[in-house]
Parts: C-alpha cells; sequence; structure tokens
C-alpha cells in the first residue's frame, strides 16, 4: 500500500486478528490500576511491548552482550549478526532498496534533526522549509533552528476545521525557494493522515526532497517507502511495540552520499589522523559511537512481531476499534472532536465543556483509563483549535471495545464530578 490508510482488506492469507490471543503476548495489560481493570488508551505517546521483544532483549544481554563490527571473538561476532540482522528487517518493513539506506538513530526526534543540521549546511538566506500547521514540535522545531542558523524561511501550509491540510495551498507553497518540504504522515494530535504520496509527487515536481515523519504510521499500517518516494523518513521504535531510544533514518542512498557526517567519533571513519579523516561507507558514516545494540535488537523483534500478526489486519481491525470509539464519544453531551479529517489513524482528541483536560485525565486514571492530557507536543494544533489542550485517546491492535466502554464509563463518571 502506497500510504496509510484504514480501507485496505485484511491479508487473505492470514486469519483475522484475535485480540484476545494478542492480548496475552503483553502482560502489561493484564494488571489493576487504583482497582480497576487498565484500559491503555495512549498508544500515540508509546505503544506497549509484546513478550517476543523483551525476551530478544534480554536473550542479548543474557547471551550476546558485547560491542559490534570491532571484535574478532564470537559474542562480537553473535551481537553484530544480530545488529545487522536487525536492519535488514528495518529494511524490509519499509522496502528500502538497501540496508545502506536505513540509519539506526535514538528516534524520529535524532532522525528529523540530523537532517536539519546535514542539509542545513547547504541551505542559504532565503531559502524555504515548507511544513504543515499539524506537525509535532520535533517537525517544527529543528527546522526554526536551522532557519535562524542559516536566514532560510520557515513556511507553514494551513488546516481546515476538521485537521486536514489545505492541500490546495500547500502545492501552491511549493516554489523555486522550497529546499525540503517536511510534513507528518499521520498526525499525532488527530489522527489526521495525510496524502504524502501526493505531496511527494508535487514536490518533486519542483525538484524537492521530501522528510516524512512517520512516528505515528509504522504501527498501524503498512508503509513502502519506494513507492512513496521521499528521501527521507523517520520513525521510532518505541511507538511501535519496540524499545525506547531506537529509531530509523531512511534516506534516498545518493542523498545520504551527499550529505556530509552530524556527528564525529568511533565507527563513523575509515581512518583518522591529524592530517586527514576519511568516512565510513554508509549508512555508518551517520552512527558514531557505540549504537544501541539491544534497541535494534528489540526492533527486529518488534518487527517480526507485526509483521506475524499483518499490517493489513492491524489496520483493518484499528478502522473498526477507531469508528465505534469515535461514535460513542460523539454521543456524549458537551464533549467535542477536535480532529475530524475524512482519513484517520486510531488517534481521536476530544474537549469537554467546562471541564479541564487535566482534571479528566486524572479522574480516568482512576477509572483504570490512561489516555494522554494537554498539547500533545502540537501547541500550534491547540492554538488553531482555540485549546489549550486536549485529552486524547488513542488505539492499538491490542485495545477493545470493552476497553473504550470503560472510557466512555469513566468519563460519565468525570462529567459528573467536574461538571
Amino acid at each position: 500500500m502506497n500510504a496509510l490508510s484504514h480501507t485496505s482488506k485484511p491479508d487473505a492469507a492470514r486469519l483475522a486478528l484475535d485480540v484476545e490471543r494478542v492480548r496475552v503476548d503483553f502482560p502489561i495489560l493484564h494488571q489493576q490500576v487504583h482497582g480497576c481493570p487498565l484500559a491503555f488508551l495512549d498508544n500515540a505517546a508509546s505503544a506497549q511491548r509484546p513478550r517476543q521483544v523483551t525476551e530478544a532483549i534480554s536473550h542479548y544481554y543474557h547471551h550476546d552482550h558485547a560491542n559490534v563490527h570491532r571484535g574478532v571473538h564470537t559474542l562480537s561476532h553473535r551481537a553484530t549478526d544480530a545488529y545487522e540482522g536487525a536492519r535488514e528487517k528495518v529494511r524490509g518493513f519499509i522496502n528500502a532498496a538497501s540496508t545502506s539506506e536505513i540509519v539506526f538513530t535514538r528516534g524520529t526526534t535524532e532522525s528529523i534533526n540530523l537532517v536539519a543540521a546535514t542539509l542545513g549546511q547547504s541551505v542559504r538566506p532565503g531559502d524555504e522549509i515548507l511544513i504543515t500547521h499539524l506537525e509535532h514540535h520535533s517537525n517544527i522545531v529543528p527546522w526554526k533552528l536551522l532557519c535562524e542558523r542559516t536566514g532560510a524561511v520557515l513556511r507553514v501550509a494551513p488546516i481546515d476545521a476538521d485537521g486536514a491540510v489545505r492541500l490546495d495551498e500547500l502545492q501552491q507553497m511549493i516554489g523555486p525557494r522550497t529546499r525540503l518540504v517536511a510534513v507528518a504522515h499521520v498526525s499525532n494530535a488527530l489522527g489526521t493522515v495525510n496524502p504524502v504520496k501526493r505531496i511527494v509527487e508535487w514536490a518533486h515536481a519542483a525538484d524537492v526532497p521530501v522528510l516524512l515523519d512517520g512516528a505515528q504510521a509504522t504501527l498501524h499500517a503498512a508503509v513502502d517507502v519506494r513507492e512513496l518516494d521521499c528521501e527521507f523518513y523517520a520513525f521510532s521504535g518505541h511507538k511501535m511495540c519496540g524499545p525506547t531510544g531506537i529509531g530509523v533514518l531512511y534516506g534516498k542512498q545518493h542523498w545520504l552520499e551527499k550529505l556530509p557526517p552530524w556527528q564525529g567519533g568511533g565507527e563513523m571513519i575509515l581512518s583518522v589522523s591529524f592530517a586527514e579523516t576519511v568516512y565510513n561507507k554508509l549508512p555508518y558514516k551517520f552512527e558514531a559511537g557505540t549504537p544501541n545494540i539491544a534497541g535494534a535488537i528489540g526492533l527486529g523483534a518488534a518487527i517480526d512481531y507485526l509483521s506475524e500478526i499483518g499490517l493489513a489486519n492491524i489496520a483493518a481491525y484499528e478502522s473498526r476499534l477507531l469508528g465505534y470509539m469515535t461514535d460513542r464519544l460523539a454521543a456524549i453531551d458537551g464533549l467535542r472532536l477536535i480532529g475530524t479529517a475524512e482519513v484517520k489513524a486510531g488517534v481521536q482528541s476530544f474537549v469537554i465543556d467546562g471541564i479541564h483536560p487535566h482534571d479528566l485525565g486524572t479522574v480516568l486514571d482512576h477509572k483504570g483509563v490512561a489516555i494522554r492530557t494537554g498539547h500533545h507536543c502540537a501547541m500550534p494544533v491547540m492554538e488553531f483549535f482555540g485549546v489549550a489542550g486536549t485529552a486524547r485517546a488513542s488505539l492499538a491492535f491490542y485495545n477493545t471495545q470493552s476497553e473504550i466502554d470503560q472510557l466512555i464509563d469513566a468519563l460519565q463518571v468525570a462529567r459528573e464530578i467536574l461538571s
């Protein structure tokens, strides 16, 4: 599939998603909070990990731990094989052409900062970086810093009352001074799915490269970077059932080759003298120092797990769950949905008249329901809708209708207490 969507059909070669069977793999879900069953609906902030991921990390530390690439002993070979095996799993997961295009980072934020720092060395005063009003701070602040350093101009494509980008205006804003278009695949605050393939095509018509922030996309449906044809794609392990502190920057090989190194140190060099440094080949040119070996192995295990379930099955299941949740939320008196774009992932923000989101989240927590409250690192989105923050319920494939019912019941209690 060439863009994230919840209209794709489940993989006919696989069984339909059995959510109760899936939940067995997630020990954290089987607990009580304040005497109530946990309903974890904060997956846009960080998804939970199945046993398969934590066991893979544990196995590495218990049996194979050593530094990678640098040792001739057995443990170093095993660690290197596992680490580079994870890179190959990432390559296959997003259909990159080569493992040379897969750079391990600490997460989406670091991936975007890497591009901003390296691409920024060729940006000149008056050049333009184009983003949208939907972006997470991680896809705003690095570009603002770049503009402050270089004299470039940050341009922002507007959104409409549903929380969708005004595509006609975005297209018109791509011009001869545009050096990069940086767009979220999916909005973390609203769940809006952007038509990123179309945006890439518009940018390429003007010979402009595109970076896609895929942090909220990779858990929920298949991503094919070659079909999207973007120059850069950034995502995080912890958003897709993997460990924290590990992420990926995909970059087309010819782009990564012409970008300068970002950080200096070990691993990113072939030779060093006081007169000259020869940098390593891709992707190691961008991986200075000892990497997050266990994190990469855990990310590889998460990819295996998601692939076994089937991304199409996940997308179809979450689509039904989102429809159920949206309908039930909309029926609550005084509740206003924030973000009602036509194409959405499993995220719904909302406010209730007269109740501060933080108070709402506190009452829900005492009913065992975990949601996110606040500005969600998307303050311009909150400003657009005229709110200080929202409550946000975000879904994953291990959530159930009964958990949504628990959310609705808790919201009714909160209204009675706080109104």
